[in-house]
């Protein structure tokens, strides 16, 4: 009898451990105004990786005209997914990449959330973080 009461609590710790890791991984999930304040970034999960798409735009139907591919340059940024493949590693979100629509450039990047979920910082690199740049979003 003892050891299917630790077999229970212990498989209800367990459960209870994975819970909050997956609702902590999800905070970052929903709209973000980014550091201009000239667009919003809809994150979103698919499966256990996060992405994020642009959801609003201060020039409606702007267009990816600095993407260095010319069959993708016509086509609008307001749905474009630019965050991708993001995996939660427990406190920040990592093994993703961001699009820069600005530039037209792909980078690495690390996403971490502060101050009680209300900023994202963005860190954008080539490499190693060290010699990135960062960037800071905020809810809307």
């Amino acid at each position: 009898m003892k050891n299917i009461a630790l077999l229970f609590i212990t498989s209800l710790l367990i459960s209870n451990m994975s819970l909050a890791s997956n609702s902590n991984a999800d905070v970052i999930l929903g709209e973000w105004l980014s550091q201009e304040k000239d667009g919003k970034i809809s994150i979103f999960k698919q499966g256990d990786k996060y992405y994020g798409k642009i959801s609003w735009g201060k020039t409606p139907g702007k267009k990816d005209t600095n993407n260095p591919d010319t069959k993708l340059k016509n086509r609008d940024l307001l749905g474009l997914v630019i965050l991708q493949d993001f995996k939660f590693t427990g406190s920040t979100w990592e093994e993703g990449k961001i699009y820069d629509p600005k530039s037209g450039k792909t980078y690495d990047c690390i996403l971490k959330v502060k101050d009680n979920n209300k900023i994202l910082e963005i860190r954008g690199y080539v490499g190693v973080p060290m010699f990135g740049r960062t960037a800071t979003w905020t809810r809307p």
